[in-house]
């Protein structure tokens, strides 16, 4: 496999109360992004990088990555789109990630390219649901308590071979999806989920911001 990775900066900040983009906001000296590209360049199976910056970020996303940077689009599949337009020719494999997790385990993305060798179309890390999950009508009344023993709850980067993703996203009926995975299930492919990690957790609060410090200063 020659793997690429797709790194999607996007997010405003504003529930963080931030004055600049979520990839931009400090931790423990360095920003979401560079934490974030740190992880996939200690791994040596990872090529390359390719970051997907907010509008008017490019610069600012290249100097704290050192990849290179295509502007988002208005959604993140769009924005996922322009990262692939954007990987060298040879890819195979690409994973994407969503760079407000910037903590994710080395061993993590490992997980997922150890599925993608054995040869499946996307893997994605997941871990087990832990609240009881209700099911509600639009008027908040509870119609279904579900089965979480077969609920996960799903963490980046997902992995890809890049042809079935790239089909996925043409065959979208639009440019909505939250999901790159989603696409795959949608086109048949198989999609399957390994170990995630709790440190892969994704920063979207002030609150998420605290364990953040937290998790950085542990090293």
């Amino acid at each position: 496999m020659i793997v690429a990775a797709v790194l999607v900066a996007g997010g405003s900040g504003s529930r963080l109360g931030s004055a600049v983009p979520k990839a931009f906001v400090p931790i423990a000296g360095r920003t979401l992004l560079e934490h974030a590209v740190s992880r996939f360049r200690d791994d040596p199976r990872v090529r390359d990088c390719v970051v997907v910056a907010p509008d008017g970020w490019v610069d600012q996303a290249f100097a704290a990555s050192n990849c290179p940077v295509v502007p988002g689009g208005s959604t993140r599949q769009l924005s996922v789109d322009a990262g692939l337009l954007a990987l060298p020719a040879d890819i195979d494999t690409v994973l994407v990630h969503d760079v407000a997790r910037p903590f994710v385990p080395v061993a993590v993305i490992d997980r997922v390219l150890d599925a993608l060798a054995r040869g499946c179309d996307a893997a994605v890390p997941a871990l087990p649901v832990t609240d009881t999950i209700k099911q509600v009508d639009d008027d908040a009344n509870v119609v279904a308590t579900v089965d979480r023993d077969r609920l996960v709850a799903v963490q980046t980067p997902q992995g890809f071979r890049l042809a079935a993703l790239v089909a996925a996203h043409e065959a979208a009926p639009d440019a909505s999806a939250s999901d790159d995975a989603m696409l795959v299930e949608s086109m048949g492919g198989k999609v399957v989920v390994v170990r995630g990690d709790e440190d892969a957790f994704k920063i979207t609060t002030p609150r998420d911001l605290l364990l953040a410090e937290a998790v950085a200063a542990r090293g």
